[in-house]
């Protein structure tokens, strides 16, 4: 039982048949579904219910692929639900800061103060779809959406928060003196202001990151309120905890101040045994030879030349710098592969069932059991929980998960207030511009 004040933080991330590769093919998916705004109001509920602080949407501009748009299908969400927190990926090299600025603030308003903006800078290419000639290099990336980000929290605060007055007898609607031109002159941007909208509910919409490679790390403890990460090992966790909490001091913040979250993607029954079952199920589901083919990117051989239980050629591993994909992640994988020793079959099923994510398959307490251990020894402020399967997997971790992490003091029983920043134990973003000029 935890004797601290400090509480498991779990976002739940959306996806209509569950993260396992051979998922939408098990009997008890609905693949069908996954345009399907009933199905995923229900799944949104059953993440409110188990009093979740958020659930996240993926996105991208490129490939094949049938999912909604996040900002609609967020948007949508938000009227049939209360408290959960609504998060939306969006990528700063295919948009520009003023779109993002008012989708999001338009967003936390329709919620009442539960929106999360997922900064990306792109780690796939979508030029061919935006009249572009070539993606930008990944430093480049970074710079420019620095830059990006900073653009939109300028927006964000062009309106005072008590810019509107709403004075009918003064015949008063906005008072004008408090609607401010940002005039940002940047090395990409140049944008003149003010937005269109008033300032969002929480000041800024929750700030979440998903990199991990250095660039993403520094740019996380400079901006980042919440990170979603990686890591496949308990050590790794912690040395990537204690890296990123360790930066934050110069950028003056505190540690309470960005909550990290690895993700987890767990297969949970009341038993292992149970649970072994349900993941060998779907193993089964998947083409191996196909799948071998798409982890052999991450490496100069093709995976399928070896025995399955061959022990990974590590020595045959892509430099991060190398391959053409989230740098990070890559770095995760071959870093999980080495610390465990990982055969082919090892890593096949770590990728089958994860995105590179950490993989669970047990009962009940064994995921508690994971969970506490994490959080309690400071390599996890909680987890982006990755069911793989949906919608039963999330039904189960919120019915019998959720109660256990209760019974030992690390989960809330009723959430904290009405935004995501309540629920997270963020302050609210008081407004920049009103504070230099005061």
């Amino acid at each position: 039982m935890s004797t601290s004040n400090r509480k498991v933080h779990l976002n739940v991330f959306l996806r209509a048949t569950g993260h396992h590769a051979g998922a939408w093919r098990h009997p008890d998916s609905h693949p069908e579904s996954e345009l399907d705004i009933e199905y995923l109001a229900k799944l949104a509920q059953i993440a409110e219910r188990g009093k979740l602080d958020s659930v996240f949407l993926a996105d991208g501009y490129a490939g094949g692929g049938s999912k909604l748009e996040p900002f609609t299908l967020l948007s949508a969400l938000a009227t049939v639900t209360k408290n959960i927190g609504l998060i939306a990926t969006v990528g700063t090299v295919y948009n520009e800061p003023f779109h993002v600025a008012r989708q999001f603030a338009s967003l936390d308003h329709i919620s009442g103060g539960r929106a999360g903006w997922n900064i990306v800078t792109g780690a796939g290419s979508a030029a061919h779809n935006f009249s572009r000639d070539e993606h930008p290099e990944h430093a480049q990336r970074y710079e420019t959406g620095e830059e990006f980000v900073e653009v939109v929290k300028q927006l964000w605060d062009s309106w005072e928060d008590d810019a509107l007055l709403y004075d009918k007898q003064g015949g008063k609607l906005v008072d004008s003196n408090k609607v401010h031109e940002i005039n940002f002159k940047g090395h990409t941007y140049s944008v003149k202001g003010p937005l269109n909208i008033p300032r969002p509910p929480q000041g800024y919409p929750v700030l979440v990151q998903a990199g991990s490679s250095e660039q993403g790390k520094e740019l996380a403890a400079k901006t980042a309120e919440v990170i979603f990460t990686a890591q496949q090992t308990f050590d790794a966790g912690r040395e990537f905890y204690r890296d990123v909490k360790g930066r934050l001091a110069r950028y003056g913040r505190t540690a309470d101040e960005l909550v990290i979250l690895p993700g987890l993607a767990p297969i949970v029954a009341d038993t292992e045994a149970e649970a072994r079952d349900i993941e060998e199920e779907l193993h089964s589901y998947v083409d191996t030879k196909r799948a071998l083919e798409s982890l052999s990117e991450r490496f100069t051989v093709n995976l399928n030349d070896y025995d399955l239980d061959d022990l990974v050629p590590l020595d045959k591993a892509k430099p991060s710098e190398e391959f053409n994909g989230i740098r990070s992640r890559q770095e995760v994988i071959i870093d999980a592969a080495r610390r465990e020793n990982f055969t082919i079959r090892q890593l096949l099923y770590r990728s089958n069932g994860g995105h590179g994510h950490i993989t669970f398959t047990g009962s009940v307490l064994q995921t508690a059991d994971l969970i506490e251990k994490w959080f309690n020894n400071h390599a996890a402020d909680g987890f982006n929980v990755l069911p793989q399967l949906f919608p039963t997997g999330l039904e189960t971790f919120v019915d019998k998960v959720i109660p256990e992490l209760q019974n030992r003091g690390i989960f809330r029983t009723e959430y904290e207030g009405t935004t995501l920043r309540e629920s997270l134990g963020l302050q609210r973003r008081a407004n920049v511009r009103h504070l230099l000029s005061s």
